[in-house]
């Protein structure tokens, strides 16, 4: 896929990783412009959640460069990517991974906490969030308390809530039924669209990556293909 013409959000070069013996990314490289959804799908192994992380700057590639706009990612230190992660990106995992013991809209509103915002705007921003996405007057419950689909939607309005550039999904339905995969992938990116967010979205259904507008495929630690949906084939 041609991206050159067009300004980045993302790019990784010749990105390669090694667990041991084991090759996850063999020389992969990946262009994603601003407000761009995309899909990255494979078989078990393939080398897909490993992509993910090193686009997020969670695990540093072992060779090959890892840019956010200007910033390349992977020449910053762990604690600059941390923060760096903390600031400009969001996250949404398979299980949510929200802290059990506090409600939705201390949830929500952590990323602000942590950048310094006062809790009084930070939990106004929460709520605000919260009833975005369809969750108004549950923003007192715990994630024990509330459905699972409901727990997803807390966690897109926590990966959202700074604005962040890019949003990172790793299998963000793969706890969830059909039905309510399908309703939390709606949200997911039509809020990303709404807000100009870039998208990257790892996962094994291609139902799921019918949602993106581009589907990268990736085998043996490679990628394999690399297109733009046309419509909406695979919904």
């Amino acid at each position: 896929m041609d991206t050159t013409t067009a300004p980045l959000a993302l790019s990784g070069r010749e990105l390669s990783k090694r667990y041991g013996s084991v090759r996850a990314l063999a020389g992969v490289s990946l262009d994603i412009p601003p407000g761009q959804a995309v899909a990255i799908m494979g078989p078990s192994g393939s080398g897909k959640s490993t992509l993910l992380h090193c686009l997020a700057g969670i695990l540093p590639p072992d060779s090959g460069e890892v840019a956010l706009g200007d910033t390349v990612i992977s020449a910053l230190s762990d604690a600059r990517r941390s923060r760096l992660r903390r600031d400009r990106l969001g996250f949404v995992f398979q299980d949510g991974q929200l802290l059990p013991e506090l409600p939705a809209n201390e949830n929500v509103a952590l990323p602000l906490l942590l950048a310094g915002t006062s809790r009084v705007r930070a939990l106004e921003s929460a709520e605000r969030w919260l009833e975005r996405l369809g969750l108004s007057g549950l923003g007192d419950r715990r994630p024990g308390e509330m459905s699972g689909g409901q727990a997803q939607r807390v966690a897109i309005a926590r990966a959202m809530v700074h604005s962040p550039a890019v949003v990172f999904a790793d299998e963000p339905t793969g706890a969830l039924d059909q039905a309510t995969g399908h309703e939390v992938m709606q949200i997911l990116t039509t809020t990303a669209a709404m807000t100009g967010t870039t998208l990257v979205l790892v996962t094994h259904d291609r139902k799921v990556a019918g949602w993106c507008s581009r589907l990268v495929e990736l085998r043996d630690a490679m990628i394999h293909s690399d297109r733009v949906h046309e419509g909406e084939e695979a919904r």
